[in-house]
């Protein structure tokens, strides 16, 4: 009955007077939804133009259109561009696709217009000349190195090659170096001109905005722009798929094994069954998923990429021990799909999969910026009316038509087989710090001038207010429950978190003891084996994670059914003895691959440089001490560290304090905890000293850059808010900010850099990271290096200290955008000992900051001298 009910219970995400549309006489389409999760809202302008119309033997075109509507647009220079978005709060970003490029960002409510007028800015024009690209080609061209580096990109390149040569899907829209070399603004113009036009563009605006007013706002900005001829978009011609096997060369912990398949694409009936199909295939009830428990592999599961419009990518993938051959899992995997299609998906597991579809469908509303996307990719990318239609498709998938599928597209005869086999790091190496190359000496970048439309909204700052305090209360056993009532879907999201510390709690010998736990508490509870347990949870269309961290999205009529579950899998997690010589096996298996991987050898360099010998933060599980676990040496960790009085409970969503309570306390309330509390929180360490490491990784062509620096301080020292406003100088606020700046808008070094200042109880440290060719590490170093002493030697400017400002005030209620962020960014605060409401406290500290203080705590803190650098990839030059 519970199932029945499910399926029957999907309403449209959104009434009609939540949702507007129009189409402007220009031909542009618009779709605005009220959603007052949070007072912000997300645009997405989306261009029906994407990899499918690039030029023969330029395929990254649209790509590097997309990056040239950052370096200016009609009346908007390249770094007023960036300052918008900047002061914006920084959450502005583009993405370029098979079929669509989109423009998007997140802002505080009130700024909405801003963000529509700099989009229509660039529908107007955007600045391709030859200076500017020759300036951005340097940034892309990092880009691609970076992708051509990740091992999943190059399986799924060569796949597309495969599935579907001799049409545009065969290449993604990234693009490539010699086509990049050869391409000018003259041609970027040429495809600007032809595709960016209003009528083959959709707008989509969601968040708590007036849909009336908002419609209005836009026929008023982008009503007298000019609607153009636009070409008609390339045919796509799909010829039979040519059975194909082949081997890359990875640098991740483990083998990979695929099996692949073309699928049906979003223009075809068959879509939703194909959609339904893959998550039968993928559930932890099914045959596939059964390969993990019974040791046969690290991970199984079966899902659907690259999804196009007249094709898709159906793919089963298994993950091995390093080293391991991949023709046994390949033959297994091979063998159970054949059973499937032979015998047919069973009904019961179609079934789970559409509650599971329309379940989510109702969580997606819980997402200002998700929920803005989702429509984007219905209405632009698919050419559907609503997402709602996506869902209602699948809601009339029978089993029929799921095993119609499976007989028509899991076809060996038309399987790409691809392995994707590690290859381990070579040793670390020891190196020089950086060579110079540049002028250690710059002024900061010159003052920008709003534009005159952006100039009433953003010139003057406010600190942000909470709009509404959760509940928060300690239960009779030590729970911390956190209660935010969110009437926006019919939905109650809970995250939680037990206070640990693995290198501090784990005893002597017993590393790896945590990782062995966590993954038994996917093997059921003591009153529901694993597939008991996973019935129980298809049965009310709802996602559970159990551990330290443990985790619930249900529906709310069966709110209280799925806490219950939860609270059996935290409370009573059955941790069977066979299930246990399994995963502890499979974890040192694991660890053993890991040890070997460039991405752990650089991690381990980066700490062995940070914390001192015998440290904690130095402990490090290996096969070894994997390997001689016991099943009582789980039990005891358990014991020990699964405690009431170090858990705190977050329940956001459609449930009121009083109910969230009443049912934590039925299924929680009688969890006990004995003895002493474990030691949780890390000791003090001192400042590092310098250090230089080259981690060799043979499958990436870009180098991959750490600089950090333990600084001698912790989260509750005064200096952290001026270090965060002069963090936010540097960066966060793209071409705006200095490191960008210097770093890609000017030499084009990377595409990439990030900075970062993380702190907890007794620590903090401080860094950058970026990607760039060998050439370039030492050239872009000198750079950040020059920045941290100007920081330290001379103040910010005025406007430098007020758009950090701003980044930082405005990027306060975006972090609200959407009920996970809020709930994680409680469960961060409790986690380091701060009041819920912190980012409101901090924002009246960071509106007060001087130029100053931002000076003196950088010239304290900041070392930029004593880095410890790794570097990820071929040897620095």
């Amino acid at each position: 009955m519970l199932a029945v009910a499910l399926l029957s219970c999907h309403k449209a995400q959104n009434t009609e007077a939540e949702i507007k549309r129009a189409t402007l006489d220009n031909g542009l389409r618009v779709v605005v939804i009220h959603n007052p999760l949070a007072h912000v809202a997300t645009v997405y302008l989306n261009y029906i133009t994407g990899a499918d119309e690039t030029p023969s033997g330029f395929p990254g075109t649209a790509h590097a259109q997309e990056h040239m509507a950052f370096r200016g647009c009609m009346g908007v220079s390249a770094d007023q561009t960036a300052a918008v978005f900047a002061q914006l709060g920084g959450d502005g970003d583009a993405d370029t696709q098979q079929n669509i490029t989109q423009y998007f960002s997140t802002v505080p409510a009130e700024d909405t217009e801003v963000a529509l007028r700099l989009y229509a800015a660039c529908m107007q024009h955007v600045d391709d000349q030859q200076g500017e690209w020759d300036q951005e080609r340097g940034a892309i061209e990092q880009e691609v190195a970076r992708d051509l580096s990740n091992p999943t990109y190059n399986f799924l390149t060569r796949l597309n090659e495969d599935l579907f040569a001799g049409t545009p899907y065969a290449h993604d829209a990234l693009g490539t170096k010699a086509s990049f070399d050869a391409t000018t603004g003259t041609m970027l113009a040429d495809f600007y001109n032809h595709w960016y036009a209003p009528n083959n563009a959709i707008l989509v605006v969601v968040g708590d905005v007036d849909p009336d007013a908002t419609i209005a706002s836009i026929r008023k900005i982008y009503g007298s722009i000019s609607r153009r001829t636009v070409p008609s978009h390339p045919g796509v011609s799909l010829q039979p798929v040519k059975a194909e096997t082949f081997t890359l060369d990875s640098n991740l912990p483990y083998t990979l094994a695929f099996l692949a398949y073309r699928f049906p694409g979003t223009d075809s009936p068959d879509y939703a069954a194909a959609q339904i199909l893959a998550d039968a295939l993928a559930s932890q009830r099914g045959d596939l998923y059964a390969l993990v428990p019974a040791g046969k592999a690290l991970a199984a599961q079966f899902g659907i990429a690259e999804n196009y419009p007249k094709a898709s990518v159906g793919y089963a993938l298994g993950a091995l021990p390093a080293g391991a051959d991949s023709a046994s899992i390949l033959a297994q995997m091979k063998s159970i799909i054949a059973d499937y299609v032979k015998n047919g998906v069973p009904a019961d597991l179609v079934e789970a999969a559409k509650r599971s579809e329309i379940a989510q469908a109702e969580f997606e509303r819980g997402s200002i910026p998700g929920l803005a996307m989702l429509w984007s990719e219905a209405l632009a990318a698919e050419g559907r009316q609503s997402p709602d239609e996506d869902v209602d498709a699948m809601k009339k998938v029978t089993v029929d038509d799921v095993n119609r599928i499976a007989k028509a597209y899991l076809v060996d005869t038309q399987m790409i087989t691809a392995t994707l086999k590690p290859r381990p790091s070579g040793a670390p190496v020891s190196a020089r710090g950086f060579g110079g190359g540049e002028t250690l000496t710059a002024a900061p970048t010159k003052p920008v001038e709003l534009p005159d439309w952006a100039k009433a909204s953003l010139n003057s700052l406010a600190v942000p207010k909470q709009e509404t305090l959760p509940s928060d209360v300690t239960l009779a056993n030590g729970i911390r429950l956190i209660v935010q009532t969110v009437k926006i879907a019919p939905t109650v999201t809970v995250m939680a978190s037990i206070r640990h510390e693995p290198d501090l709690e784990s005893p002597p010998g017993k590393d790896g003891v945590d990782d062995v736990t966590e993954q038994l508490f996917n093997y059921g509870t003591k009153s529901l084996d694993r597939i008991a347990f996973q019935k129980a949870l298809d049965d009310i269309g709802a996602s559970e994670s159990g551990g330290a961290d443990f985790s619930l999205r249900v529906l709310k009529e069966y709110f209280s059914r799925g806490v219950e579950l939860l609270a059996d899998n935290e409370l009573n997690p059955a941790f069977p003895a066979e299930a246990f010589n399994v995963v502890r096996q499979q974890t040192a298996q694991f660890t053993a691959g890991n040890l070997m991987s460039p991405e752990y050898r650089a991690q381990r360099a980066l700490d062995a440089g940070l914390y001192p010998k015998g440290d904690p933060e130095l402990r490090e599980a290996t096969p070894k001490s994997v390997s001689g676990l016991s099943l009582d040496d789980v039990h005891n960790y358990y014991a020990s560290t699964f405690r009431p009085d170090l858990t705190t409970i977050v329940v956001i969503g459609d449930v009121t304090p009083d109910e969230a309570k009443t049912t934590i306390e039925k299924y929680f309330g009688n969890w006990t905890a004995s003895g002493a509390k474990p030691q949780t929180v890390l000791p003090a360490v001192p400042a590092n000293h310098s250090a230089a490491t080259n981690v060799p990784d043979s499958s990436s062509v870009q180098d991959s850059v750490d600089l950090a620096e333990e600084l001698p301080m912790n989260r509750s020292n005064p200096d952290y808010y001026p270090l965060q406003v002069g963090n936010f100088v540097l960066g966060g606020g793209f071409y705006a900010t200095r490191l960008y700046h210097d770093l890609r808008q000017i030499n084009g070094y990377v595409y990439n850099v990030s900075d970062r200042l993380s702190a907890t109880q007794t620590r903090a440290d401080y860094t950058v990271e970026y990607g760039c060719d060998p050439a370039n590490v030492s050239k872009a170093r000198a750079l950040i290096q020059r920045d941290l002493a100007s920081m330290q030697k001379d103040n910010v400017t005025p406007e430098e200290l007020e758009q950090a400002k701003a980044l930082l005030l405005r990027q306060i209620p975006l972090s609200e955008a959407s009920e996970d962020a809020t709930a994680s960014g409680y469960l961060r605060r409790v986690d380091v000992d701060l009041p819920l409401d912190e980012p409101f406290r901090a924002a009246q500290r960071y509106f007060n900051m001087t130029a100053d203080e931002v000076r003196a705590a950088f010239a304290k803190w900041i070392r930029p001298e004593d880095f410890v650098q790794v570097v990820r990839g071929p040897a620095p030059k």
